[in-house]
């Protein structure tokens, strides 16, 4: 992939990156708990609202209190480097790994199919530390085979375990269990465990040991023996083997692949299995790619937290390795319905939009309609000439380009008006017209009634957000607060909204400002 089609990737999530408000199930957590650390002066020990935060590793952390640090506030477009930047670098390292066995053309068709595909697409937009966790993990793959194919320099003897504890610190125990157990399976298929201290050697455990060491004092030494023992094991061992958060059954991703990988999904998992029912799986790196999938995916499997996200490391895998077999399967109608199944969903997209707003279904503004409508115009363009490259030259490079050229195209266009939609996204909309309201009546203290994750405003409000009950509101125990209610439970409750109706209030999409 050249540097252009990475300027033209990121000039399409671009809207988005600068207009999108933060989400408050993680996002905003991530803000909140950032400046309680700065405020309390701590870089080892997290906690959100005082209740101790363990969940994750410092590094992501660090990066949001930098980002406050340098800039004094916020700021999507710095956060959303750090998710952006990682998958292009899985990017860039995916193509040079290819380079000798995946021509040009398709090694350009692996890299949009994989950056298009939901999840990896998904993970580049949201303010996560998976990305960041999955470009260490590829990083020190890659970084493996090459000491594999005896191509590794010193340094790469360095690098690669830099590369697992930067992973680790990044998200947690996947980092190293990814690679240890893919690497080791694959030399086991070699017949070649033997060469493993090669790999995992005194070198790379030394260097594991002696930098979790210094992370372990240091958080022995700002949060005390409970801390480091909620870190060790708590959110190690505890969510491994009975989750208290995401538990899911062992099918869980059998059935979510389908989706995360989409609209690729099909393609991807009929090459694959196509590739090993037809013995095409010949070279090293084949072997080594679905290694890397199958090992990663029952290792998730086994594990009892689990979300769609967890899969990503693997996802880089399933392109190139569908890919790789594609290069040497003939054309048949089956590669051409894989592939031509979400054309047709694209072509129908804009019939679609016309359907519901003609229908009075649609309920968006005119402004919003009209992006909505380009949007689902670029999509059906797009299905429209796939198909067409698809069904006449049977050409699927040109044809997945179309695809991912609408696709991309949509997300500039729709990007520049997703500020229509920040008041569904998140809370800024919302808290701006509490903290203009809060002056108007001099109201110090805020408090929120069945709100997701309502305790991290402060990140807007720059002030204790108070968690209240029903009981509470009814008995004024808050009386002068400023009260942000989500409306739908405010009309479950017939007390409170009777009390309601004799309060002032505002509001704002779904939710209701309220003087108590």
């Amino acid at each position: 992939m050249r540097s252009k089609h990475y300027i033209l990737i990121f000039l399409a999530l671009l809207p988005i990156i600068l207009f999108r408000d933060f989400t408050p199930n993680n996002e905003l957590r991530y803000l909140s708990i950032a400046d309680e650390a700065l405020r309390e002066g701590h870089l080892f020990v997290f906690t959100n609202h005082g209740i101790v935060y363990a969940d994750k590793p410092p590094l992501y952390l660090w990066i949001v209190m930098l980002g406050k640090f340098l800039l004094g506030a916020h700021c999507m477009w710095f956060l959303a480097l750090f998710s952006v930047i990682p998958a292009f670098v899985i990017l860039f390292v995916m193509d040079k790994w290819t380079v000798r066995e995946i021509d040009k053309r398709y090694r350009l068709v692996a890299s949009f199919l994989l950056m298009t595909s939901v999840y990896f697409l998904g993970g580049a937009l949201t303010l996560r530390m998976d990305m960041m966790m999955c470009m260490f993990i590829i990083l020190a793959l890659h970084t493996f085979y090459k000491m594999y194919e005896g191509k590794g320099t010193t340094l790469d003897s360095w690098l690669f375990p830099f590369y697992i504890f930067m992973s680790v610190f990044t998200k947690g125990p996947i980092g190293i269990l990814v690679p240890l157990l893919s690497t080791l399976v694959f030399l086991g298929i070699k017949k070649e465990l033997r060469t493993v201290g090669k790999y995992w050697g005194l070198k790379t455990f030394s260097f594991l040991i002696f930098c979790c060491a210094i992370w372990f004092i240091a958080v022995w030494i700002e949060g005390g023996s409970s801390y480091l023992n909620n870190l060790l094991f708590h959110q190690t061992i505890d969510r491994a083997v009975n989750s208290f958060h995401h538990e899911a059954p062992f099918y869980y991703y059998f059935l979510s692949v389908w989706y995360s990988l989409a609209p690729w999904s099909l393609f991807f998992i009929f090459l694959i299995v196509t590739g090993i029912h037809r013995g095409l799986l010949q070279t090293d790196l084949e072997k080594f790619f679905l290694t890397v999938i199958v090992t990663t995916f029952v290792m998730l499997s086994l594990i009892s937290s689990k979300i769609e996200i967890y899969l990503l490391p693997a996802f880089p895998f399933f392109a190139y390795l569908s890919i790789l077999f594609l290069m040497k399967i003939r054309w048949n109608c089956w590669i051409g319905t894989t592939m031509m199944i979400p054309c047709i969903l694209f072509t129908f997209t804009f019939p679609a939009f016309c359907l519901l707003y003609f229908t009075k279904f649609f309920i968006c503004g005119y402004e919003t309609a009209i992006f909505i409508g380009v949007t689902a115009a670029a999509f059906t363009i797009s299905g429209i000439f796939a198909l067409i490259y698809l069904y006449r030259y049977r050409n699927i490079c040109v044809a997945s380009h179309f695809i991912v050229g609408g696709l991309l195209l949509a997300l500039f266009t729709m990007g520049w008006d997703v500020s229509a939609f920040n008041d569904k996204i998140g809370y800024r909309e919302l808290c701006k017209k509490g903290a203009e309201l809060a002056t108007e009546r001099k109201i110090t203290r805020y408090c929120v009634y069945k709100i997701t994750r309502g305790e991290n405003m402060d990140v807007y409000l720059h002030q204790p957000i108070q968690n209240v009950s029903a009981e509470d509101i009814l008995s004024n125990r808050y009386f002068g607060s400023l009260l942000f209610v989500n409306i739908e439970e405010l009309n479950k409750s017939g007390q409170l909204k009777s009390f309601f109706k004799l309060k002032t209030y505002f509001t704002i999409g779904e939710y209701a400002l309220v003087f108590l």
